[in-house]
């Protein structure tokens, strides 16, 4: 069973959507649920490590991140032999391609 690992990136996430719900929402109790949520889903990556989706699967992007829906977040990850490592955890509503890959997205908007 792979060990499961953090980004920093990722820490920073869950603080950040914590702290957006208690704060700007004025709901502390739902920022705690919705984490909590959160780290129980990515925590059963552990013992199934592929059951997120291949991303390159949805986007034309090569990668080998996989993503697992969480409520209104995305938890994105990569699994090797060793590790399921978490990268980011991300609002569905926000542009994570960019987020994820800010030099592969062609942010030209220009008309040829």
């Amino acid at each position: 069973m792979p060990k499961l690992r953090i980004n920093p990136l990722a820490t920073e996430d869950l603080i950040e959507i914590k702290n957006y719900i208690a704060k700007e929402l004025e709901n502390p109790t739902a920022a705690i649920n919705v984490v909590r949520k959160i780290i129980d889903s990515y925590e059963k990556l552990k013992e199934f490590p592929m059951m997120g989706a291949d991303l390159s699967v949805k986007v034309n992007i090569k990668t080998d991140f996989r993503y697992l829906v969480s409520s209104n977040y995305i938890v994105f990850y990569r699994v090797d032999d060793e590790y399921v490592s978490i990268y980011r955890i991300l609002y569905a509503g926000r542009d994570y391609l960019r987020i994820l890959f800010p030099n592969e997205i062609d942010l030209s908007y220009e008309d040829e």
